[in-house]
């Protein structure tokens, strides 16, 4: 039988139909996924990674039983117990450290396993009534938020999808969005077939570039420079909307001033392009309009991220692209949608002088000798591949006094170092609902399938251990359903016609009937509705990670057709989609200065760390880049170290996010390592 579905990723939503066709066998397993013909998004596409989870929910290699560790930390031996064993225990070890260290020292550590607002939320609201830990989720999409948010105010909105074919340019900055925002380029191409040019600025060459027309490819980290340029060109000829900017931003005057200083000749400079494609670029967008400026968050995991976000916000601002249909552009849709956390995120409970850690600053936290970290509860998430400085936090939670528990589906890299592992069910096990950051359709979503074995929803976990505990919380113990009915108790929802009685009947719901919608046409989300053009202005910052004579390229890890981090990282069907083995990018050049031939493993060198990977010798990288497309898990890399082996703890301009794309790098022959190690 086939069952339609609102999932959790990867999908939009309609009030006439699902996102998702779920097929189910008799046995109640599910044998197939794929988008719904009829949805007018979704069109019957699902991509790669969301295709695969049939085989995720029905793998062996699933955790289906609670888990128990019975070897050393990091052994991976595990033992088999009852839920209320493993429970008891955990309750057990967890009011020990309340009583002997307080609530300071109990972090949730958890990310967007699930992007459902009950699964991933919910349990927010058992921390926040022990007062644990509260955990900035910055890993992701922090600086590009913050740098947006700069111009336009609290909650980040966009051009709405259905609106982009109206556009007369379309700029994809530093976004890979044929395979990050799959059911985003019909309309893309719906807007070129209209004639508006589509131009690609990205460091990479990849699929989304095949899409456009025109690629920019400029230098790394140099994205405010080349957005400052276009600033001072739509100013110098006369593109600006005067009216606009005078009606609806201040700091003009500061922002002209940034623009200037930023010439064809230095812009070329900085960027490593060539002065007759900066005048293109400029012609380009000072004869179309409106602009449609989508960018992504890969730019943003940097030194100067937050700020090139900025800049590049504010183009469609001074030229009034957001009064027109089609113009204006976005980075997410996701401040559209007008929650009410306060019970079902617990925020009630939040406590002002609460102790925070930083996602991206995990390595040093977990090794304090002052005010240590003794529980770690992990859930939607997996830290041991995705936080910055592996080796530090590998040597954190190697600790033996560290309680940690992790809710998961399988043994990742993270699991393996548990005290207890408790199996979590999938998206199409328990009820959810859900936001996007890619429309405005929220999404109300009934199990498809029973839990397999004796998996259990996050929510439910954390109720037993609130009951063990003996938390006063009444939220705590709610079921989906009131959750789902307190996130929607909000005047912005109501505004939109949507309620719980109506979005259980309909599933799904319009924020902006017909998708039209213009965001920041009268000003921003500020109280004082100005778009802050110069408050202060963008600028180009220098970094302090140093391309140098021994780290001469600087490192990216882009998003690719069958990755984007290590949720998916076990699939083998997806992994023999990516070639099958980790690989570093190199442009011919910089691979012939390195000494390294086409599919040669080499040494990947940082200044915290190495790894070893395989060699893709290709004109797709621009020259001084590394390119690692998406990442692997440290079991299946040539020497069992991640990508983020060689990644910092440093922090971006804004927002205090990852700098994943920061980091300079040397590439090492094997041979030569061998040598230098006295090794024959």
């Amino acid at each position: 039988m086939t069952i339609n579905i609102l999932p959790s990723v990867c999908a939009l939503d309609c009030p006439d139909t699902c996102s998702l066709s779920i097929g189910v066998d008799g046995a109640g397993r599910v044998v197939s996924l794929g988008g719904d013909p009829r949805h007018p998004i979704t069109k019957g596409f699902a991509c790669n990674k969301t295709a695969r989870y049939p085989e995720r929910r029905e793998s062996p290699e699933r955790i289906v039983q609670p888990q128990r560790r019975c070897g050393g930390k990091g052994d991976g031996r595990f033992e088999t117990v009852s839920w209320d064993d493993a429970l008891d225990e955990i309750a057990q070890r967890s009011a020990a450290v309340l009583r002997n260290r307080g609530p300071r020292s109990i972090l949730p550590f958890s990310y967007g396993g699930t992007l459902g607002q009950i699964q991933g939320n919910h349990p927010l609201t058992f921390f926040r009534t022990l007062g644990a830990i509260e955990q900035d989720q910055t890993m992701c999409s922090t600086t590009g938020g913050a740098g947006w948010e700069r111009v336009y105010g609290p909650n980040k909105l966009a051009t709405p999808p259905e609106m982009i074919p109206h556009a007369g340019l379309i700029i994809l900055w530093g976004i890979n969005a044929a395979r990050s925002h799959s059911h985003l380029i019909p309309w893309i191409k719906q807007a070129a077939k209209n004639g508006a040019p589509v131009i690609h600025i990205d460091p990479y060459e990849n699929e989304t570039t095949r899409i456009a027309q025109h690629h920019v490819a400029p230098r790394v980290g140099s994205d405010a420079a080349l957005a400052l340029f276009l600033g001072r060109e739509l100013i110098r000829r006369q593109r600006v909307d005067a009216d606009f900017v005078q009606k609806h931003t201040s700091g003009y005057p500061a922002y002209v001033s940034a623009c200037d200083r930023w010439t064809i000749e230095k812009t070329a400079d900085r960027c490593d392009l060539p002065t007759e494609q900066l005048r293109w670029l400029a012609d380009t967008l000072c004869t179309h309009d409106p602009m449609y400026v989508r960018v992504g968050y890969g730019m943003t995991r940097n030194e100067g991220g937050g700020n090139a976000i900025q800049a590049i916000a504010s183009l469609p601002a001074i030229s009034g692209a957001w009064c027109r249909d089609g113009g204006g552009g976005g980075i997410s849709t996701s401040g559209g949608f007008p929650w009410n956390k306060d019970h079902a995120a617990g925020k009630h409970r939040l406590r002002p002088d609460a102790r925070r850690v930083n996602q991206c600053e995990l390595g040093s936290e977990l090794n304090r000798s002052d005010d240590p970290i003794d529980a770690m509860f992990v859930f939607n998430s997996n830290p041991a591949v995705v936080a910055p400085d592996s080796a530090a936090v590998r040597r954190g939670l190697m600790r033996e006094d560290l309680l940690l528990v992790v809710l998961e589906h399988f043994q990742t890299d993270t699991a393996k170092y548990a005290d207890f592992i408790l199996p979590a069910t999938t998206f199409l096990e328990h009820a959810d609902i859900y936001a996007a950051y890619g429309h405005y359709h929220v999404q109300w979503a009934q199990p498809v399938v029973p839990p397999r074995g004796e998996t259990k929803p996050n929510t439910w976990v954390f109720a037993e251990l609130a009951k063990r505990l003996k938390l006063d919380e009444p939220s705590l113990f709610w079921d989906a359903e009131t959750i789902a009915a307190s996130l929607l108790d909000s005047d912005g929802f109501r505004a939109a016609g949507i309620t719980w009685e109506a979005l259980r009947q309909q599933r799904s719901m319009p924020l902006h009937p017909e998708g039209v919608f213009h965001p920041y046409a009268d000003g921003s989300s500020y109280a004082d509705r100005k778009i802050r053009l110069g408050d202060p202005p963008p600028v180009q910052l220098e970094f302090k990670e140093t391309l140098t004579a021994e780290f001469p390229l600087r490192l990216i890890s882009p998003p690719g057709s069958h990755t984007v981090n290590s949720t998916m990282g076990n699939d083998a069907r997806l992994k023999k989609g990516r070639g099958g083995r980790p690989e570093i990018l190199l442009h011919p050049d910089d691979a012939a200065s390195a000494g390294v031939a086409d599919g040669e493993l080499a040494e990947i060198r940082s200044r915290i760390g190495s790894i070893r990977r395989w060699v893709r010798v290709t004109k797709k990288a621009r020259r001084e880049t590394a390119i690692a497309v998406g990442l692997w898990w440290d079991r299946d890399c040539p020497d069992g170290k991640g990508l983020n082996e060689i990644t910092s703890q440093r922090l971006t301009d804004l927002g205090g996010g990852s700098t994943y794309g920061n980091v300079a790098v040397g590439v090492i022959p094997l041979s030569d390592h061998a040598s230098a190690n006295g090794c024959t």
